[in-house]
């Protein structure tokens, strides 16, 4: 009755995917293989080639680079789409954003730059980008909380 095919790609798919629960606030940058639904806070960049729900309570500051959106909640910033960024009814987007397709219900608000473009995003130069720089345009190398940083202040210290 049920083909191993349809079962292994269901089991497969729920795999893929991520949830950021109500309450969860996180802070950096999050790449994954599958889709995305945020009902929490995200602060930086989310990649992903999947699908990014942004729930009622969700909320991102930052970036997103992802084929497909749908946003419910909140986005103040740069927004990369490959293909339809639909926003609902009670979606609230500030900022840029370069899509395929734009979807938008009665309702929504939408005070950003758009860019139509059919060109696909490469999503390794904005992972590149990001790191380059923050949100106010400061340098993230000079972040308190930067890797890189913290490890050559412990390799300095060690040698002293």
């Amino acid at each position: 009755m049920f083909s191993e095919k349809k079962n292994n790609s269901l089991i497969e798919s729920r795999a893929q995917q991520n949830k950021i629960s109500e309450g969860t606030k996180i802070v950096g940058d999050i790449n994954a293989a599958g889709g995305i639904r945020v009902e929490g806070q995200v602060e930086g960049t989310v990649t992903t080639p999947g699908k990014v729900v942004i729930g009622q309570t969700g909320e991102l500051i930052g970036r997103l680079f992802c084929d497909n959106a749908d946003i419910e909640g909140r986005v103040i910033g740069k927004l990369h789409i490959n293909g339809t960024l639909t926003l609902r009814a009670t979606a609230h987007i500030e900022g840029e954003v370069t899509v395929a397709k734009l979807a938008v219900e009665p309702g929504a608000t939408f005070n950003a730059s758009c860019t139509m473009n059919n060109e696909p995003v490469n999503y390794i130069k904005p992972l590149e980008t990001a790191k380059a720089t923050s949100l106010e345009g400061q340098n993230l190398q000079n972040h308190p909380f930067d890797r890189a940083k913290r490890t050559q202040k412990t390799k300095t210290e060690q040698q002293h």
